[in-house]
């Protein structure tokens, strides 16, 4: 397909929950719903089903189990999410910097939360601006300049003391730093497994907590009354129960809490949506999973219990909206999938996309 040609996808465009059309048009990258008029060009045609760029509202590019990666690792992992149709990434915490795939046409769009802000020896080694809370506001105001608009907290994490899960830091640190990202027009998320952090963290603004496994139903009802959103990265909590074999000698406490949020994962992630919580897909990529997981995340939300048209909202209309992205719109950047059944009915669709194109340009 050359730089001039004019592509043509018809069958069925679904370009928002209630809005599907028959075809449309991608003429200088952008999306149009109306057909090209004027000199001839040559014509690309793909047929099928397409949807928006998917989203992976939760990965880390740039990153991997042992810290920060070189440029070349950087590109694979957002190439491979490219081929799985993630064209619209939110890198939640990396220590690279991966400013240079911004000028990649051929590569996702990534909406950065600069580096982890985590307590002192709170997190996964080589990951984090460690620090304590003194120091918090200070450094989410410097990761705030830093990101796309997002600052990434550690909210908890094992306390070694204690044995267990615990808040990282006090109520009056986090509404400060909270209000100083906010002030410089950043939203705010957390890692949070526990249940302790969180009526803390919502109290004082955060704007999405990431893995969310502690909601109860005394906090539950909070986070739908503020509306914060939750990414669950339910292909990540399934690493749960090897990680608390790995640490049943030394922390026994630590990995009976880990199992049952693990047991309870499904519940709490369909409480969370029938509560009216917005739920959000993500898949937590680049730490220890692999990249290219944006499908099985949608599926596991669906056996969590959120209707299918749901979970694809939640990777497609819904998160591009939550993100500030387009979507399908007339005039917006053609960052689309195309696929050879309708994902509504079925949404493992998503895991073989038959056309990917971003940017205008058929890339897988």
């Amino acid at each position: 397909m050359s730089d001039h040609a004019v592509l043509h996808v018809k069958g069925r465009v679904l370009a928002g929950p209630d809005d599907v059309r028959d075809e449309l048009w991608v003429v200088g990258g952008r999306v149009t719903y109306d057909r090209p008029v004027g000199p001839a060009a040559e014509t690309v045609t793909v047929e099928g089903w397409a949807l928006p760029g998917l989203v992976d509202a939760h990965c880390h590019v740039g990153l991997d189990a042992h810290g920060p990666v070189d440029a070349a690792t950087a590109e694979k992992q957002a190439l491979t999410d490219r081929e799985i149709g993630a064209l619209l990434l939110r890198d939640a915490g990396s220590p690279s910097d991966t400013r240079w795939i911004d000028d990649r046409e051929d590569l996702p769009k990534i909406i950065r939360a600069g580096r982890h802000i985590a307590r002192t020896r709170r997190y996964i080694r080589n990951y984090a601006h460690e620090i304590e809370p003194d120091d918090l506001v200070a450094y989410v105001a410097r990761e705030a300049r830093r990101g796309d608009g997002w600052v990434k907290l550690v909210g908890d994490w094992i306390d070694r003391e204690a044995g267990d899960l615990t808040a990282c830091w006090p109520r009056d640190a986090v509404e400060a730093a909270i209000a100083e990202a906010h002030r410089l027009g950043a939203r705010v998320t957390a890692h949070c497994f526990a249940e302790d952090s969180l009526r803390d963290l919502v109290e004082a603004g955060i704007d999405c907590v990431e893995h969310a496994t502690g909601l109860t139903e005394d906090t539950i009802p909070l986070f739908a009354e503020r509306g914060v959103a939750i990414v669950p990265t339910l292909v990540n909590i399934a690493t749960f129960p090897g990680l608390a074999a790995g640490g049943e000698k030394k922390f026994p406490r630590w990995s009976a809490h880990m199992r049952r949020l693990h047991d309870r994962r499904y519940d709490t992630v369909r409480s969370a949506y029938d509560a009216g919580i917005p739920v959000f897909v993500g898949t937590d990529a680049g730490g220890s999973l692999p990249h290219g997981l944006v499908a099985a995340e949608v599926a596991e939300l669906t056996r969590a219990g959120i209707p299918p048209l749901a979970a694809l909202s939640a990777t497609t209309w819904g998160a591009r909206d939550w993100l500030g992205r387009p979507g399908l719109t007339e005039g917006a950047p053609a960052d689309l999938v195309v696929y050879e059944a309708d994902p509504r009915q079925d949404v493992r669709v998503l895991a073989a996309p038959r056309r990917v194109v971003l940017n205008g340009r058929v890339v897988a």
